[in-house]
């Protein structure tokens, strides 16, 4: 009896005649890019280092478009952007020890957000190995070690043959879900060897789905239907697994307010009569979720900016979907459903009845109205106008990139993405640096809209250096800079606690001279001119910066 998959398997006479006469010239370097190309890969992300070479060399026999960044935190950074927009797994490129650990906070924010990084570093020589001082250049006891705490999966190479296969693994194993970055090394010795295996060829590692149980579905379609104040909180999860056309379907068949958290910003259409926005850091929404009697958390782990700083005290029954089992209920008890949140919200949407509930949109109002007014009492006009003009400007589908910045901070709560997956923020791990390599690393992945990055003056200099990138790759990217002379939002915090700020004042160069001098163009822009300027800057190919001198003041938030 022949099977359908003995006919897949059994190669064809070229192909058996390709990989008994293997092109020569290849080494372990090869195997990498042919890995990659084989698994669908277009684009990687990285920076060289010594003992990585045999990877980079690589490079130039393949059909891989390579975009290099000045630091490797920021090709981290560009590369989770990538993951984020593609959903493809992004890989980057990395040398041992230091290159290698710069990386960290940037496979942190992806862990964080659940965007996946295909990180492949090199490693010192196999004699090397096995936790002695052998004095390599770069060495560390324990490479892998720093990593394993982050990323979803370790995993070794030792030997030439190993690598397509450990590339696969780690790839499905950032693909399924949740999502979030693995960690691959390879030695120096092992990627400069000369190899005389098959060229790798398509190469199969699909992601597993995460399918719910269909007991729980069941159950939390019950409540859901039968719930006289049925509430939807949506996190970065809905986004992840490109689920928002179902959360939507499954809001308007219960009549179920959604309020989107920070990371799920773009999964509920912001003008719905059914939407709360993404006031999460207002006690007027806290009280309104507080009081629903089911309430269905998805993609969320109800964390610190989730929960108003954990003064959220739900009084009724919470369904959570999450991928991240770790999540489940560790915030609160809940019905817990372990699985994607595309495939459980299928589930739900074909086992839920519809309900009608004439005073949920009414509800959804007052509240709303509540929060405007509370803001509106605050006197802070200039912070409003400034987020009115950036999407008056930015056009619909173009994604924007914010650092954790004051007008970042304002934008989590009530800046309108227009569309799914195109507001990002480092929210999830709040490293500085992020708004402007993740900018560049969206553009690579699409360069036929513009892309905004926003940054406060202190976040801009993590970033300096990958204006040579953006010149050197042509990537459409707007990057506005809103200079106040220091760590804005550090020294709101510390003026607040202690009555005076400390370390928060920056010396920091004229950003217009310095972007022109890495030959991208910039100028500086006021508030009532910035929406002109960042449509003229959008409008024009190529990179630009915008400085905006500005000093911002953060809304009070309400946890009481």
């Amino acid at each position: 009896m022949t099977h359908d998959h003995d006919l897949v398997l059994r190669p064809t006479e070229a192909q058996t005649a390709a990989a008994l006469n293997p092109p020569p010239g290849r080494n372990g370097g090869d195997l990498v890019v042919e890995t990659l190309t084989g698994l669908g890969a277009t684009t990687v992300f990285g920076l060289p280092g010594q003992h990585a070479l045999g990877m980079f060399d690589a490079l130039r026999r393949s059909s891989l478009s390579y975009v290099g960044l000045r630091v490797e935190n920021n090709a981290g950074f560009a590369a989770d952007a990538y993951g984020r927009i593609t959903g493809e797994a992004a890989p980057l490129l990395l040398s041992t020890g230091p290159g290698a650990l710069t990386s960290l906070a940037a496979l942190q924010e992806a862990a964080a957000a659940s965007a996946p990084v295909l990180a492949i570093s090199s490693q010192v020589p196999s004699a090397g190995l096995g936790g002695g001082r052998h004095g390599y250049l770069h060495e560390l006891r324990d490479q892998k070690a720093s990593f394993r705490d982050i990323v979803k999966s370790v995993h070794t190479v030792r030997t030439a043959s190993q690598i397509p296969s450990a590339i696969a693994e780690a790839w499905e194993s950032a693909l399924t879900a949740p999502h979030g970055p693995v960690w691959i090394e390879i030695p120096q010795d092992v990627l400069l060897a000369e190899t005389t295996l098959p060229v790798v060829t398509a190469i199969d590692a699909a992601p597993h789905d995460l399918a719910p149980r269909p007991e729980l579905t069941a159950v939390a379609a019950h409540l859901l239907s039968t719930a006289a104040r049925p509430a939807i909180i949506a996190g970065g999860g809905v986004v992840r697994s490109d689920a928002s056309g179902k959360l939507l379907a499954l809001a308007e068949r219960l009549d179920a307010p959604v309020v989107t958290t920070f990371g799920g910003k773009g999964a509920f259409p912001w003008t719905h009569p059914l939407s709360l926005q993404s006031w999460m850091e207002d006690r007027h929404t806290t009280d309104f979720l507080e009081d629903a009697d089911v309430l269905l958390v998805v993609g969320s782990g109800l964390g610190e900016l989730s929960s108003n700083y954990h003064t959220f005290q739900p009084r009724g029954r919470i369904v959570q979907i999450d991928a991240d089992l770790g999540k489940l209920e560790s915030n609160h008890p809940a019905l817990g459903i372990h699985a994607d949140a595309r495939l459980a919200l299928s589930a739900l949407l074909e086992t839920v009845e519809d309900r009608e509930d004439d005073q949920a949109r009414e509800r959804v109002r007052t509240v709303l109205e509540k929060v405007r007014a509370r803001i509106a009492s605050q006197d802070l006009p200039l912070e409003q106008r400034l987020l009115a003009s950036i999407r008056e400007a930015l056009p619909a589908t173009s994604p924007s990139f914010w650092d954790m910045t004051i007008l970042a901070y304002w934008a989590w709560s009530a800046f309108d993405p227009r569309h799914p997956n195109t507001m990002h923020s480092a929210q999830g791990a709040g490293g500085l640096g992020y708004g402007f390599p993740a900018a560049l690393g969206a553009a690579a992945a699409d360069r036929t809209r513009p892309v905004l990055a926003v940054s406060g003056d202190g976040g801009a200099m993590y970033s300096i250096a990958e204006l040579a990138t953006a010149r050197q790759h042509d990537l459409p990217v707007t990057w506005l800079i809103v200079d106040d002379g220091g760590y804005g939002i550090l020294r709101e915090y510390m003026t607040g606690a202690f009555d005076e700020a400390t370390g928060t004042e920056l010396a920091r160069p004229d950003f217009v001279a310095l972007a022109e001098s890495f030959g991208v163009p910039a100028h500086r822009t006021t508030p009532e001119a910035l929406a002109e300027d960042l449509a003229k800057s959008f409008a024009t190919p190529g990179p630009s910066v915008l400085v905006l001198p500005a000093l911002l003041r953060m809304f009070a938030p309400t946890h009481l």
